[in-house]
């Protein structure tokens, strides 16, 4: 029986340029995503000083920021972090919503991998839990997407 040619991107940063774009707002949390974002990406393989971390005011912010650097091809991949933690009133949905949506859009439109590591959680607690916590690292893990999917779309350019 034949089986199908299988193409997926490996871990290896190797000579990718990765770059980070992260939140101020929340910092306690976003702070540990970004860590855990580096300590991830220099497991497998990156020199953290080559590492460009771009900062911006809360996670609304990030798209924006994310499409100049999509669009300007200085890097092969974007980790975008942050936190958006539910508040009393709906300012959580428009915030949340509109960043997914507008990193989702950057990715598909620019065809530079977005990594997601943005939290959306209830309260601050379930944040830290996913920054660090009993949950893992959402930095950490979204650095890898990052490496792994830069790497798929330079095997598939081929």
């Amino acid at each position: 029986m034949n089986t199908p040619r299988i193409i997926e991107g490996d871990s290896r940063v190797g000579d990718l340029r990765i770059a980070l774009v992260a939140s101020r707002f929340n910092a306690p949390v976003v702070e540990r995503l970004v860590a855990g974002a580096v300590e991830a990406l220099a497991e497998l393989g990156a020199d953290p000083a080559s590492l460009e971390l771009v900062r911006v005011p809360g996670a609304f912010d990030l798209p924006p920021v994310v499409r100049r650097l999509a669009e300007s091809r200085r890097c092969d991949a974007i980790v975008a972090l942050g936190a958006v933690i539910r508040g009393d009133t709906p300012h959580f949905d428009y915030v949340a919503g509109e960043c997914a949506a507008g990193l989702a859009r950057i990715a598909s439109e620019t065809g530079v991998p977005v990594a997601f590591g943005v939290l959306t959680t209830d309260t601050e607690e379930q944040a830290l839990e996913r920054a660090g916590g009993s949950e893992g690292n959402r930095g950490a893990d979204a650095a890898r997407v990052a490496v792994e999917l830069a790497n798929l779309m330079r095997r598939l350019a081929k």
